[in-house]
């Protein structure tokens, strides 16, 4: 089923220029249909992944841009039942603490479904490896950078696995330190990320939390400047620019956030 995009979210493209790009016009639209209909998954079937499957989406991830090509991510897939169970437990507690530092928002946070950890078919923590700091082109500045590349491959498996109809999500509530010592990860290795991926039942129309009313999604033209931090970009401000956009069918609207 075709569903109408953003409208900033989905350009549309001459023929020459899609030729040009090696893309035709449907798969133009079918990458930005991806896009905007990707969702921080909570909800899952228990369905195995296929391992076919599951091998696509970390090449994805592994195809990713990395700053002086070092490539830091490393992805430790979750089989045992225990160490589910281990890290269930260890979420719940850091969602409790976490209310508890959100202040009066507290209730709200409890109420709110932050992971899958039990339920997803497949369960992945993503590290950041060892020996990092021997990779200094394009780090020298900026030494986070390794964390940047390793979202990057983040985002590819995440765009990947709503392209193959499996729903994913970040669960960021647990201890660095606790997780590293948990899976025996090397000195110098540093946890990231915790991720549910599997089948669902539906995907979400909306993401999760601005459903819940814990925030929403801000206007493009609040979050892009020109020249000087603040001040109004033409491109997004531009009424022609809004008009030269439409959805994958032709006609401009709104989709899913």
């Amino acid at each position: 089923m075709q569903s109408d995009l953003p409208a900033n979210e989905n350009p549309s493209r001459p023929d020459a220029d899609a030729a040009a790009s090696g893309f035709a016009q449907d798969e133009l639209a079918a990458v930005y249909r991806v896009i905007a209909e990707r969702r921080d998954m909570r909800h899952f079937r228990p369905d195995p992944v296929d391992p076919a499957v599951l091998r696509r989406v970390l090449e994805a991830a592994h195809r990713a841009p990395s700053v002086g090509y070092m490539q830091p991510w490393r992805f430790l897939r979750i089989t045992d039942p225990a160490e589910r169970e281990a890290l269930h437990a260890h979420a719940a507690e850091e969602q409790a603490r976490t209310a508890q530092a959100c202040g009066e928002r507290a209730a709200e946070v409890h109420r709110l479904k932050l992971e899958g950890i039990r339920e997803a078919g497949e369960l992945l923590v993503v590290a950041l490896t060892d020996g990092r700091e021997r990779y200094v082109l394009g780090r020298r500045t900026l030494p986070e950078m390794d964390l940047c590349s390793a979202a990057c491959a983040i985002q590819n498996l995440w765009l990947a696995a709503r392209a193959e109809g499996l729903g994913m999500g970040w669960v960021s509530l647990f201890d660095p330190d606790w997780l590293a010592d948990r899976l025996d990860m090397p000195e110098g290795g540093y946890p990231i990320a915790v991720l549910c991926l599997g089948h669902v039942e539906r995907f979400y129309d909306r993401p999760l939390l601005e459903t819940a009313g814990w925030d929403s999604r801000r206007p493009l033209e609040d979050l892009v400047f020109q020249d000087r931090w603040g001040a109004a970009c033409e491109l997004v401000e531009s009424p022609d620019a809004r008009e030269s956009v439409t959805g994958p069918d032709g006609a401009s609207g709104r989709g899913p956030a």
